[in-house]
């Protein structure tokens, strides 16, 4: 498999406008020192010369650490830094399209919101799926309906590739989400507008693992 099951543990989805005052490879830095697994870059607002660039500072950033930078939408982006690979959304570039591109050893991630989609995305080779939302999220207005543990825990077992929940999860939900099937949570706000981006990310990493 493409894609490690652990490095989805605890991943982090990057909104910069959260914190204006930290440069973005910053608080990755702070992020994955408090135990985030795996980083999307996405930062819709931004022309493609400077996504280009900051995701080789991000990139930059993750290189000694193991940690696997993945680029939302962006599949020429993918193509053009050093990255291990693209997350798509139903509407984006078809996955077999992005295949094409990216090359059998690319991971390449698919957003679902049923068990429906989510089989289908398994058939056409998506390596793993993030699955939301999860809990109402002020994130991204253009939400499918919630899914909710029983909605996460229906995806789940729909399919063998690994699952990540997304969507509005926080210390304050996390441990809901424990016991359901999924190889990991995934969150914006939790890490990128916290004070503490280091201390987020391992109290969240503690609340989804612990019994």
């Amino acid at each position: 498999m493409r894609c490690d099951p652990a490095r989805l543990a605890l991943y982090l989805v990057t909104d910069r406008r959260m914190r204006p005052d930290l440069p973005l490879p910053e608080l990755v830095r702070r992020a994955v020192a408090g135990g985030v697994t795996c980083v999307q870059l996405r930062e819709k607002e931004i022309e493609g010369g400077e996504f280009y660039r900051l995701a080789l500072a991000v990139g930059e950033t993750l290189a000694a650490t193991g940690v696997p930078l993945i680029i939302n939408d962006r599949v020429d982006v993918a193509a053009a830094v050093p990255c291990a690979g693209v997350h798509l959304g139903q509407k984006d570039l078809p996955l077999e399209a992005a295949r094409r591109i990216l090359g059998p050893g690319a991971v390449i991630g698919i957003s679902v919101n049923t068990p429906a989609e989510a089989l289908a995305a398994e058939r056409a080779g998506a390596d793993y799926l993030g699955a939301g939302p999860a809990f109402p999220t002020g994130t991204k207005l253009d939400t499918d309906p919630l899914l909710g543990p029983a909605g996460l825990r229906a995806v789940a077992a729909a399919v063998r590739i690994p699952v990540v929940a997304i969507g509005g999860i926080h210390a304050g939900n996390v441990h809901e989400l424990k016991g359901l099937g999924l190889a990991g949570v995934s969150v914006v706000s939790a890490i990128c507008a916290a004070p503490d981006p280091t201390a987020a990310a391992a109290g969240l990493t503690q609340l989804f693992k612990s019994n």
